[in-house]
């Protein structure tokens, strides 16, 4: 319970020092920018060389960040928790610690860069989800290291909230990369056709492994289930001896039926 507790005062202090950080600063950026919020939304954003090669770094460690690693670490996260070897298991568990781990740095990076060279007034959509993402990214490890231990009750509840956490950051990051190429497209006019149709292609890939890990196990069992459908005999049924043979073919199908 004293354990439980002090995760608990833990977790607080952590948001209630994001939001004193957080708020302040976007209420002082809100003040900043009224005024000028209406002509700087109408003029097109004037890109040179050095700007236009940050800006670039920025989308690709995003993108590299909630847009591949995280999914990916998802995935084998999913995969470590159907292996049935403890081996492999664990093998697993720290692949999937070194991808968010990769995954966080990447995104502090794209954080520092933006933060640091673009202009931020946060009166756009994907700065302002941006900000928000930041803070679930960076909240998220520190949740993973205050797991409780298999068997306490505060285990399920730690586990609800790291698993919807993690979906949360993956959905709302892809999202917020659609964003900030549109919003791209619209401040420099310049097509970001194909990186929409490459992103999607890698995240349509990467919904279908999601999916499909629940579902293969069950592919492979109606293959082997099918064979032995085959081998079962099915001549001779009405003779005394083969009273047994009855029984041991019923039971399996009635198996199959209930599985």
């Amino acid at each position: 319970m004293l354990a439980l507790k002090r995760e608990k005062t833990v977790v607080i202090f952590v948001w209630f020092v994001l939001l004193t950080i957080i708020v302040p600063s976007v209420e002082s950026a809100r003040n900043i920018t009224d005024q000028s919020h209406n002509d700087s939304q109408s003029r097109p954003l004037k890109l040179n060389p050095k700007l236009s090669l940050q800006i670039k770094i920025h989308a690709l460690l995003l993108w590299g960040s909630v847009g591949f690693l995280m999914p990916i670490g998802i995935l084998v996260i999913r995969f470590a928790s159907s292996c049935t070897c403890g081996k492999y298991s664990r093998v697993l568990f720290y692949l999937h610690v070194v991808l968010q781990t990769a995954a966080v740095a990447l995104a502090t990076a794209g954080a520092v860069l933006s933060l640091k060279n673009f202009q931020n007034s946060f009166n756009n959509t994907h700065q302002r989800i941006g900000l928000a993402l930041y803070g679930f990214i960076w909240f998220q490890p520190l949740l993973g290291f205050l797991r409780p231990n298999r068997g306490v009750k505060a285990r399920s509840v730690w586990y609800l909230i790291h698993w919807l956490i993690g979906i949360i950051i993956c959905m709302v990051g892809i999202a917020n990369i659609y964003i900030g190429l549109h919003t791209y497209h619209e401040k420099t006019s310049k097509s970001v056709r194909l990186w929409v149709v490459l992103f999607t292609i890698e995240i349509s890939l990467i919904g279908f492994a999601y999916l499909l890990q629940d579902r293969w196990q069950y592919i492979l069992e109606q293959g082997a289930r099918h064979c032995d459908e085959q081998i079962r005999p099915t001549d001779n049924m009405n003779s005394p001896s083969t009273s047994v043979n009855k029984e041991h073919v019923a039971i399996p199908r009635i198996r199959d039926f209930l599985d």
